[in-house]
């Protein structure tokens, strides 16, 4: 059986559920608390990050982009997947961009008393053109590099919506419409709100909890 280590609030293993929800791959959903991570987690990817996903060879995934190509490759039944050298680039290109300079400056921005070096509104700042770069693409199509949601879609709008929700009522005055609208129809659907629904944290004599 394979088996997840996620964590519900996790951007990452976010991304990571969605792929495997799509690809309808069966696995053994584990909750992780992160002040007391599992010992056969760390055990697996003494890291200690999450999602961590062990497939049903015994074959061990340590990062979220690496399981959702897993689940993808295993089906891809929506077309998740880049089309052609154009959509691959484009998807390498935005996931580099989220991954990077976006997701450090939402982590200062988010937290920012933790680094006093600059204000909140100045790490914001930092985090806008990633922002502006998704409006231009989604002003031409519906997703961001198709006008089907791929992997890219799935892979960056948890991070968005992290971002949204460290002050919501800013984030819903900026001049964003088509990054709101696309963002917002992420959340209310219900491949999003089944890979949110809420366990208890897992214990190793649980009964096991099937995705």
């Amino acid at each position: 059986m394979t088996i997840l280590y996620s964590f519900r609030r996790c951007p990452y293993a976010m991304r990571a559920r969605l792929a495997l929800q799509v690809a309808g791959v069966a696995y053994e959903h584990r909750e992780v608390t992160l002040k007391a991570k599992p010992e056969h987690m760390l055990t697996l990817s003494p890291k200690g990050t999450v999602p961590v996903l062990q497939d049903n060879h015994g074959i061990v995934f340590e990062e979220s982009l690496d399981i959702m190509h897993w689940a993808l490759s295993q089906a891809d039944p929506q077309d998740w997947l880049p089309r052609g050298e154009a959509e691959s680039t484009l998807t390498a290109d935005l996931i580099a961009s989220n991954d990077g300079p976006f997701k450090a400056a939402l982590d200062r921005y988010k937290y920012a008393v933790r680094y006093p070096e600059a204000s909140a509104a100045d790490y914001r700042a930092e985090a806008v053109p990633h922002l502006r770069w998704l409006e231009s693409l989604l002003c031409q199509s519906s997703y961001l590099v198709a006008q089907r949601m791929t992997l890219a879609d799935a892979a960056l709008f948890p991070f968005v919506r992290q971002f949204a929700h460290v002050d919501r009522d800013w984030f819903a005055t900026q001049p964003w419409p088509h990054v709101q609208h696309w963002l917002q129809t992420h959340l209310d659907s219900p491949r999003f709100q089944r890979i949110m629904q809420k366990y208890k944290p897992w214990e190793p004599n649980d009964v096991i909890a099937l995705e």
